[in-house]
């Protein structure tokens, strides 16, 4: 194996280890969500209220440059208006995985 074949596959196997999306449980997400999201989020198409100056999974998911990945990352890091919940990397990629399932 030449050292560029070698590199490919070290950088493959970094991949399948490194992303937080991998191998995501949406349902699961939806389970992480409604515990820990709903309360400022809307979470689903059944949810009556939440609050008002904070997107919509939906409008999450379909913003133009949504990717699972990086949401899943932003979750790890959030910004300061976001509580600070002590995600693992696999709940970040199982809360983004279901919020990709809002995408249109």
């Amino acid at each position: 194996m030449s050292s560029g074949q070698y590199a490919l596959v070290v950088a493959g196997m970094l991949a399948l280890f490194l992303s937080p999306a991998m191998a995501a449980d949406a349902d699961r997400g939806a389970e992480l969500a409604k515990r820990w999201c709903a309360s400022c989020h809307v979470v689903d198409s059944g949810q009556k209220q939440a609050s008002a100056d904070v997107p919509s999974f939906a409008a999450i998911a379909n913003k133009p440059d949504f990717s699972a990945e990086k949401l899943a990352f932003f979750l790890l890091d959030p910004h300061p208006k976001m509580p600070n919940f002590p995600l693992s990397r696999s709940e970040a990629g199982d809360i983004a995985a279901f919020i990709a399932t809002f995408r249109k």
